[in-house]
């Protein structure tokens, strides 16, 4: 791990090794943040580590760590904690998804998603969270999905974990309102990221062909980035995920099912 001198403004990213963690980690370089990047692969975090720094004279500390395991988090709380760093953005982008039925997936696998997506998120926001409130500053950006506003079927437990992300960061965005912290959740549809490889590992989906269109991790960055500033506690990026989004709680819910288990399946 990397030792830096101290900096005035921090910024946690986590899953930035790739995608849509990776982009954001960029985007608070740019901004003139100090990073501490966490990812299991510390190889791609020590590549974009150098590139921030010749790019921006950014000062970074790669921290590898499984925050699927709660070792993973309190690694990550230890490093923040030691090296006496003042975290003004936390970026939670950590997760995966896998394709399949519910019945067939690996438990192993599965319980996985919800210790990364649900777990380690809550954990890490609630150990960094105090800090910010003490200071009067701060932003929580929590990257959630465009599954978040549906039940899916053939991806269950990915689309619920999302459904918590999403309405985890509601209710803190109107906790901490008037107290200098902003929350926001980040709802993307399908991205050019490493995702789909790993959510098709069981079954193949009609989501990861781009049947609604692909958007593009930058851009999809920059929109999250730019809600957050702004104060806005939701962001769908992509004109069809919005429409989505919107008409999701309008649909009914067989309906709704139907559509979804079109998209998440792999049949013709």
């Amino acid at each position: 791990m990397d030792s830096i001198v101290q900096a005035s403004r921090y910024a946690v990213v986590t899953g930035a090794s790739s995608g849509i963690g990776r982009e954001l980690a960029a985007i608070l370089a740019r901004e003139g943040y100090a990073l501490v990047l966490v990812a299991r692969r510390t190889e791609p975090m020590q590549a974009l580590a150098e590139q921030l720094k010749q790019a921006h004279g950014t000062q970074c500390v790669v921290v590898g760590a499984d925050l699927g395991k709660p070792e993973g988090v309190a690694t990550v709380v230890r490093e923040v904690k030691e090296r006496g760093l003042e975290v003004e953005v936390l970026v939670n982008n950590a997760g995966f998804g896998l394709a399949g039925k519910f019945e067939e997936l690996p438990a192993e696998q599965q319980a996985g998603m919800i210790d990364l997506n649900v777990r380690a998120l809550t954990v890490l926001t609630r150990e960094l969270v105090p800090g910010m409130v003490a200071r009067r500053r701060g932003y929580v950006l929590n990257v959630a999905s465009s599954a978040a506003f549906q039940p899916g079927p053939l991806m269950a437990v990915y689309y619920a974990s999302k459904a918590y992300v999403l309405s985890f960061s509601a209710a803190l965005y109107d906790e901490l309102r008037g107290q200098g912290v902003k929350v926001t959740a980040l709802c993307p549809g399908y991205t050019e990221t490493e995702f789909a490889a790993r959510a098709s590992e069981h079954q193949r989906s009609r989501l990861f062909s781009g049947p609604l269109g692909r958007g593009d991790a930058r851009q999809v960055a920059e929109q999250g980035y730019r809600a957050l500033r702004r104060g806005k506690p939701v962001v769908v990026p992509g004109l069809m995920n919005r429409l989505g989004a919107w008409f999701a709680p309008l649909t009914p819910l067989p309906v709704l099912l139907r559509i979804t288990r079109h998209f998440n399946s792999g049949e013709s």
